[in-house]
């Protein structure tokens, strides 16, 4: 059965149904014939009728199903196969079991998809030949801050951070949560940065000053200096005292991207590959939202599809009481490890702090926000935000007759969760961060431009889980 070719198997479906209704009219004819006489059963031709339409019935439903297992689920799996291996860097083989009885399909598909790879290998090594230059760059600029005695940041024309290196990370934690794309208003007192804002506007190249904390319970010197292109400013923390011996390594945290682009208010409407995401797990005390409780927190930032390294939030919550031994089998987590941490309203408003501006992005999101809504009194603060669950996304791409376990995804996009990171919050939230990177070119290229675009899809699928963004 193997060797026929899709088109043979095409025509053997419809002989299948011409023959099989022929059969079946046929057949319920001859029974209503042979019992017409018998006067407790209905008018023959009635009866004959009956008997067709329900027969022909389940021949269609027998006949669908044999198609949709045979053909119509086996072309959807290889199209998404050829679209994880055209858009998502998928190296994977695709296997002829994947369409075992679609003739030549799967072979051809597999060995286009084999071209294709061995010519993104020369293209990829071909680029990285001429961009190595660009790495060297980027390590000499590195280096060079790693000199640099004071703290410095630079920011868009938005006032949003697109540049920051640990030192001044140091100082951002100590007034909010350091992040990639946060609002300066975030961290410092908009009125005292407006009026050094406006010394540049009279004309100056720069300008120094004292500004408080958007808490006021500090107060900092900073130098405001204009870049020489008019796109931004560099912030200069300078009483800041460096926190790190001058041989240390002092990573820097970038998106110049970040430099050309304004954030739409309205993030439904942006194309998402303008988006900054924000993706996040929790490991619990159990699995009962209504009664158990957060014992940690990983989050990472997305942006411009990659993924920010170093720009990270990584806490341990005290849940108030202690942690079964079953629950710490799995993510390893001890009573001693959270004893002394804060409360799930501390770190949860810190969260909502590190995601403000962002999608938020889980795997199986309801159980996470549950857990996060259930306390928001607690934090004081509204989980409102545009919300992704990469379950869903997996059911948009690949079907929701596909399993979509985060295993199952890591192992379709070629994502590689190191085993003893597995379980754990900040381990998952990286895993899932690299399973959107893999999706979100693959989402474009189905013609899915915006985020709406991609809630809307995702809602389609809410019988498979709750989509938490309104309707």
């Amino acid at each position: 059965m193997t060797d026929l070719s899709l088109r043979v198997r095409i025509f053997l479906f419809l002989c299948l149904i011409g023959g099989g209704s022929v059969v079946v009219v046929a057949g319920a004819l001859w029974f209503s014939y042979a019992r017409a006489q018998d006067p407790v059963l209905l008018d023959p031709f009635v009866l004959a009728g009956l008997i067709s339409t329900l027969a022909l019935l389940g021949l269609s439903l027998g006949i669908w199903r044999l198609f949709d297992e045979n053909v119509a689920r086996p072309i959807d799996r290889l199209a998404a196969e050829m679209r994880t291996r055209t858009h998502a860097d998928v190296s994977r083989e695709i296997t002829p079991e994947l369409a075992k009885y679609l003739g030549d399909l799967a072979p051809a598909a597999a060995g286009l998809a084999g071209q294709l790879s061995a010519s993104s290998l020369n293209t990829a090594e071909a680029l990285a030949k001429e961009t190595r230059h660009l790495q060297r760059d980027r390590q000499a600029l590195s280096g060079l801050l790693s000199e640099i005695p004071v703290a410095v940041a630079l920011i868009n024309p938005d006032f949003r951070i697109v540049l920051y290196d640990k030192q001044t990370a140091s100082i951002l934690a100590r007034l909010g949560t350091p992040r990639l794309n946060a609002s300066l208003w975030d961290y410092l007192d908009p009125s005292d940065l407006g009026a050094l804002h406006s010394q540049i506007e009279d004309g100056q190249t720069q300008a120094r000053g004292k500004v408080r904390s958007a808490s006021g319970a500090q107060e900092l010197t900073l130098t405001l200096k204009q870049l020489k292109n008019g796109e931004g400013h560099l912030l200069i923390f300078d009483d800041a005292q460096p926190d790190l011996e001058p041989q240390a390594e002092r990573p820097l945290i970038f998106d110049f991207e970040l430099m050309r682009r304004g954030l739409d208010p309205d993030l439904k409407k942006s194309p998402l590959n303008k988006l900054g995401f924000v993706v996040f797990d929790s490991e619990t005390t159990g699995l009962l939202p209504h009664k158990d409780e957060i014992v940690q927190i990983g989050a990472v930032h997305v942006l411009n599809g990659a993924l920010i390294a170093g720009d990270r939030f990584d806490a341990l919550v005290d849940p108030g009481g202690p942690i079964p031994a079953a629950s710490t089998k799995v993510h390893k987590i001890t009573d001693a490890m959270v004893a002394g941490a804060p409360d799930i309203g501390v770190v949860g408003q810190r969260l909502h702090a590190f995601a403000a501006g962002s999608v938020m992005v889980a795997h199986n999101a309801p159980f996470d926000f549950a857990f996060l809504r259930r306390h928001r009194k607690r934090m004081g603060v509204e989980w409102d935000t545009p919300i992704l669950d990469t379950v869903l996304l997996s059911a948009v791409l690949f079907g929701v007759t596909e399993v979509h376990t985060l295993d199952a995804l890591c192992t379709r996009l070629d994502v590689s969760i190191p085993a003893e990171l597995r379980h754990t919050a900040m381990g998952d939230a990286v895993g899932t961060a690299q399973v959107l990177c893999k999706m979100l070119p693959i989402l474009q290229a189905r013609g899915f431009e915006t985020l709406g675009d991609v809630i809307a899809a995702s809602q389609k699928h809410r019988r498979l889980l709750d989509d938490l963004n309104p309707v």
